[in-house]
């Protein structure tokens, strides 16, 4: 079997989804960005169980899929889902004496994360775990090419 091509690429594909989502939420720098996203993938994970964890870092590039499961305490029961403001009010208080995450985080993380994967695989993971985390994930967009998977 071939290695797959997000380890092979792991770097490049890493450097493409950190730059949208530093761009996005109008950050100065990489640190600050990883912030914001380890952030938002906290936020995320909180409201899952393990198993829908692991099925929605599957889906992953392998960078984001090992940012989102570092450090998880899989025992925590899953907290349940709240409207985007009062999840990025959480994002904003994780590590919060490093913290610059922008109002906008959720939805620059999923702006740069759809762009960055198979959006036919997150949308059906997303739709096994439930309306909530599809809207969590949800961009709106005019020009659906806006989110045309970068690397393919």
């Amino acid at each position: 079997m071939p290695m797959p091509w997000t380890y092979r690429h792991a770097s490049r594909e890493f450097r493409g989804f950190l730059d949208d989502a530093k761009e996005r939420m109008a950050l100065e720098s990489d640190n600050m960005t990883y912030t914001a996203v380890d952030a938002v993938f906290r936020v995320f994970r909180r409201r899952l169980t393990a198993q829908q964890g692991l099925d929605f870092a599957s889906v992953l590039p392998c960078v984001p899929r090992a940012i989102f499961v570092n450090d998880w305490q899989v025992e925590d029961p899953p907290a349940p889902f709240e409207d985007r403001v009062a999840m990025t009010s959480e994002a904003k208080r994780v590590r919060v004496n490093h913290n610059l995450t922008p109002d906008n985080a959720i939805e620059a993380t999923a702006w740069a994360l759809r762009r960055s994967l198979d959006q036919r695989d997150l949308d059906r993971v997303l739709d096994g775990i439930g309306p909530e985390a599809q809207a969590f994930w949800h961009v709106e967009v005019s020009d659906p090419s806006e989110l045309a998977q970068r690397f393919v």
